[in-house]
């Protein structure tokens, strides 16, 4: 019959990858029960296009850093959702991306989900520690 003891983890408690992972699975499982409906990557970029309205699709594809070839199949979701609109660009061969009305209330919504989210999240931290882990995070990020 197994034992049901716990495995010793080895190295893995002291590989960052393996404990960002493991983060990045539990802020995921939240942030499902707490925003319905959309990815965390369709949030960013509704996000970056209610920040920029007129964005180029090529631009917010740097900006995100996604292939142009995948950003235009999920920009045709968020359009055919009624999310987001394109728009003719100045010099006819560059189309701008805008927030719908309806895509606005979403992100409202979701923005409030996530609100809450970030909260729980958090929840172990002090302000100062969510600050230093952001500027952690974001110095292995850049």
């Amino acid at each position: 019959m197994a034992s049901k003891q716990k495995l010793h983890p080895g190295a893995l408690p002291e590989l960052l990858g393996y404990r960002l992972r493991l983060a990045q699975q539990a802020v995921f499982r939240d942030y499902a029960t707490s925003v319905q409906g959309l990815s965390p990557g369709r949030v960013g970029l509704l996000i970056t296009i209610d920040a920029n309205p007129g964005v180029t699709q090529s631009r917010l594809a740097e900006a995100v850093n996604r292939d142009r070839s995948t950003m235009v199949a999920v920009l045709d979701q968020l359009e055919a959702r009624g999310l987001i609109e394109r728009r003719r660009g100045a010099d006819r061969r560059t189309n701008g991306l805008w927030m719908t009305r309806s895509g606005r209330r979403l992100l409202a919504s979701a923005l409030r989900g996530i609100a809450r989210h970030e909260q729980r999240v958090a929840s172990r931290l002090s302000p100062a520690e969510r600050r230093q882990l952001l500027e952690l995070l974001g110095k292995i990020s850049e």
